[in-house]
């Protein structure tokens, strides 16, 4: 009796710890998708800052080269970005028939567009991102679905920066250990109740484990958002105030060096902010 006790007991504290998982993963889901938001409007206000700049006569050799800069940042997430991430395709793409590769497909495809969309552009933009921005359509969609799903990628990364990213926040279709399952009762059903015990604590360990890995990573992408937020609100407020003093010089070599050097001050920061889009998470 006292042992058919402490089995209900562990799977009891396993069915908690997955809840808590699942709460730590949705958490993440939505901490990248603010960050993709925030990073959209960093890219929107570096815009700005290049088309200000664009209308400049004699601008200094030095603005293009930060420019250069700035597009080759900027590149792996707007290639991301742009890719179509559809759920068929996703399943497509569920590799070779193997169970990694189905569980892989399916484990993708239960995101909306939108999540596998930021879950890509906040892990891949610095490695897989790098190789992808040099594909364009079909082929460069194909990379990135292959990368979320785990697939083999030269460009991809590992651990929570490759495709099993979206495994672990797929949730526990994406574990190895199967808690899910084992929580439903089919496996503890068939075993002896000290068995079943010390397998759903082995289990709940495990699991425990992981939701701390999200906790962390989810710390780590809010923490760039707010890096990221706050280096775009100054340089769109910095290009604000300069270009209501200036409306009416055209070139570069009108200003007076106090002007000058705010300007220069604006270019820095606008590659500052674009290399903030470089900036690998769950590293």
């Amino acid at each position: 009796m006292l042992n058919g006790s402490l089995k209900k007991e562990a799977i009891e504290k396993l069915k908690n710890a997955i809840s808590n998982y699942e709460g730590s993963s949705k958490a993440l889901q939505n901490n990248a998708i603010k960050l993709h938001n925030t990073r959209t409007h960093g890219v929107d206000v570096i815009a700005k800052v290049e088309a200000y700049i664009n209308t400049l006569a004699n601008t200094p050799k030095e603005f293009e080269k930060s420019f250069d800069q700035v597009h080759v940042n900027l590149a792996s997430f707007k290639a991301l970005s742009d890719i179509s991430y559809d759920e068929k395709e996703m399943i497509k793409l569920a590799g070779g028939g193997t169970a990694a590769g189905v569980a892989a497909g399916v484990a993708t495809a239960a995101f909306a567009p939108t999540a596998a969309m930021a879950i890509a552009t906040t892990f891949g933009t610095a490695s897989t991102g790098a190789a992808i921005s040099g594909l364009s359509g079909a082929a460069a969609t194909n990379a990135a679905l292959a990368w979320l799903g785990g697939g083999a990628l030269a460009a991809g990364g590992g651990g929570m920066a490759g495709g099993g990213a979206l495994l672990a926040l797929a949730g526990p279709i994406g574990w190895g250990i199967g808690a899910a399952s084992l929580a439903a009762g089919g496996f503890f059903a068939s075993k002896k109740n000290k068995e079943a015990a010390i397998k759903a604590d082995r289990e709940r360990v495990e699991v425990v484990k992981a939701t701390k890995v999200l906790d962390a990573t989810s710390l780590e992408i809010m923490e760039l958002r707010h890096t990221t937020q706050t280096l775009a609100t100054k340089l769109e407020q910095s290009l604000i105030s300069f270009t209501s003093l200036s409306t009416s010089v055209k070139s570069f070599t009108d200003f007076s060096q106090e002007q000058r050097d705010f300007l220069r001050a604006i270019i820095n920061n606008t590659e500052s902010l674009s290399a903030l889009f470089m900036k690998e998470v769950g590293k």
